[in-house]
């Protein structure tokens, strides 16, 4: 046993170890001011950073569940080590080595510690791969080959094999110091019916890593037909320090692009997350031993900075469209808190990315995460696939089958936009009543008296939810109605011509309607008078605060907001408006039979072509504005 670890070399340990690139390992931080940096908390769930840490200070502290101290507490807490342990693998994270009082002036460790585990670990991993090498492990290097892994992207990932013979690496581990004790306990090493055994005989190994990069479990693969283990994989066994709900494969490599990209690609397998890294997508990953779950979400959301500011891309890649339709189907169940946008992404033909590199290039699969498609969306056109949605019988079914699983959707104005456009992907012509039916099943309560379009089907103001300042496909919007009510004399008819259908969230029709009956930007009032006859077509309550906030929050612009500005803002709402408009018409056109309903198609087709010119004229007023 060793003695108490000297102070002074805790204060070294201490202050070698920067407590922002530590803590970086776990959670995405950024700047938050004053020497700050922030993050999501990796001790409670939220949604909005609430831990704070400062480098010059070396602390950290949680806001929201009072969490605080320095880098050796942040470890043991994270972590679940004791002191002395923590204390141990920061100094072996910058090379510092350590004295106890007592024990002399050599590391010493504490037998059957999470460092002794790791350290184990390590140097299965180091046998591992150097077994790779022998003339046994011909098999796996070709099993490697045929996938389109050089030596390179073996050693990168640390690519293993794991000979035959009951205890070798038994034997191996024992002669480096380690008691079979530890080894037991870190299922590196299990009890045969004569002594201890190796757990993994002849198969391919992957070593799993955890987000500070130590190895903490394998994988293995079978390789050989007289294997008489008949499972394809076989997983490390859970331990002190393996959890498989919280580890991922590849995070370790992945985590700093996933934190600059905010976008994570969850795979099915050890060769995919190869794959995918190969061929540019380095932001790959994938579960091990068990099927992704919540944990393994929560520790993605912290690497993401996914919270109610900022919204990162989760996208689940599959082989089949059933399994990838089961996976998706199971969110509308769920509780729909995870704040990234989700998405799905399946390879054509049945094909994992592994395969899919091997057959196509790597750009095949750089394109098949470009390609991915919204979860919500992928559940419910997969759905409508089933039927024959050229019939009105097959429409009214695809309805009756997928109006109550929108209305599953939580989000409020999300359900309504997916409302929307399943009555475009059905190719029903009364998109209000899609909505209505589905705000019914969702028990929302009957809505407010609709118009010709959707997106004047707007809820009572009183009731509408706060719309989110910082969303990108309101900004425009925002940026409009600000220009309304601020500059009023630059905004003038253009927007007074604006139709309620070119705001998709409810709160900003509210707010337009308003202005509008007040006589609209072109009325001659401005600045208190013009705020005051808005609201008073408003009751109290979210969009009347909206107004007042809308009144002073600064316009974007670069510089001085102009005519030439404004403009540019107002087109680009209009060109929201017009390629909605494109797609209902390209939706309708797919219902319709050139043959069949000849002149009605080329009538719609001509009015497809005439929206396109405007809306590609509108694009460039837009962009051309804000240079």
């Amino acid at each position: 046993m060793a003695g108490r670890i000297r102070e002074s070399d805790i204060a070294e340990v201490r202050d070698r170890n920067r407590i922002d690139e530590v803590v970086g390992d776990y959670v995405a931080l950024r700047n938050a001011g004053g020497g700050a940096l922030k993050g999501l908390c990796p001790f409670h769930d939220e949604k909005t950073p609430s831990f704070n840490v400062r480098p010059t200070h070396g602390t950290f502290h949680c806001f929201g569940c009072g969490e605080g101290g320095d880098v050796i507490k942040f470890l043991m807490k994270i972590d679940h080590l004791p002191f002395v342990e923590a204390v141990e693998r920061l100094a072996d994270r910058v090379g510092f080595r350590l004295t106890y009082e007592g024990g002399g002036a050599s590391v010493q460790r504490d037998r059957g510690t999470r460092t002794r585990m790791v350290e184990a670990h390590k140097a299965a991993a180091e046998f591992y791969a150097e077994q790779l090498r022998t003339p046994e492990a011909e098999l796996a290097r070709q099993y490697l080959r045929e996938r389109g892994f050089d030596e390179a992207a073996a050693q990168r990932f640390g690519c293993g094999f794991a000979p035959s013979g009951w205890d070798k690496l038994t034997k191996f581990l024992l002669n480096r110091g380690f008691e079979l004790s530890e080894l037991l306990k870190a299922q590196l090493v299990r009890e045969g019916r004569q002594g201890p055994i190796d757990r993994f005989h002849r198969r391919l190994v992957w070593p799993i890593k955890d987000l500070s990069g130590d190895v903490v479990g394998f994988g293995a693969r079978r390789l050989f037909d007289d294997d008489p283990i008949q499972a394809k994989y076989l997983n490390t066994s859970e331990s002190p320090i393996y959890k498989k709900s919280q580890v991922l494969f590849g995070l370790d490599l992945a985590k700093r692009e996933i934190a600059k990209r905010h976008q994570v690609v969850v795979v099915e397998g050890y060769t995919d997350v190869m794959a995918m890294h190969a061929a540019g997508v380095p932001t790959a990953v994938a579960s091990s031993g068990t099927a992704f779950g919540e944990d393994h979400m929560k520790v993605l959301r912290r690497l993401l900075m996914d919270d109610d500011a900022f919204r990162g891309e989760v996208i689940f890649t599959f082989d089949g469209d059933e399994a990838g339709q089961k996976a998706a189907l199971k969110a509308f169940e769920g509780d729909q808190t995870f704040a990234g946008q989700t998405y799905i992404a399946v390879a054509p033909d049945g094909m994992d990315p592994c395969e899919l590199r091997l057959a196509k290039g790597d750009a095949a699969v750089r394109d098949l995460v470009a390609r991915r498609i919204p979860l919500f969306e992928f559940a419910i056109r997969s759905m409508l696939a089933e039927y024959d949605l050229d019939s009105v019988d097959g429409q009214v079914a695809a309805l009756q089958r997928t109006v109550p699983l929108v209305a599953q959707i939580k989000d409020r104005a999300k359900r309504d936009g997916y409302a929307t456009k399943l009555a475009w992907w059905v190719g029903w012509q009364d998109a209000d009543m899609v909505v209505r039916r589905v705000r019914g099943a969702a028990g929302a309560g009957a809505p407010a008296k609709t118009a010709r379009r959707v997106q004047a089907a707007t809820p009572a103001p009183e009731d509408v939810p706060r719309p989110d300042p910082k969303d990108p496909r309101l900004m425009a919007q925002r940026e409009v109605l600000k220009a309304a009510l601020q500059e009023p004399a630059l905004a003038g008819p253009e927007y007074d011509a604006l139709p309620e259908e070119a705001f998709t969230h409810p709160a900003y029709v509210a707010v337009h309607r308003a202005v509008l009956k007040a006589g609209g930007a072109s009325c001659g009032l401005a600045g208190p008078a013009l705020l005051d006859a808005a609201s008073a077509n408003l009751p109290p309550g979210t969009v009347r605060t909206l107004l007042s906030e809308l009144a002073v929050e600064p316009l974007h612009a670069k510089s001085e907001a102009d005519v030439r500005y404004i403009g540019s803002m107002i087109a680009a709402v209009q060109e929201n408006l017009v390629g909605r408009q494109i797609a209902e018409i390209k939706s309708r056109l797919q219902r319709l039979s050139p043959v069949d309903a000849e002149e009605e198609y080329r009538a719609l087709f001509g009015d497809l072509v005439a929206l396109e010119e405007y809306r590609k004229a509108l694009r460039q007023q837009a962009i051309g504005g804000m240079d």
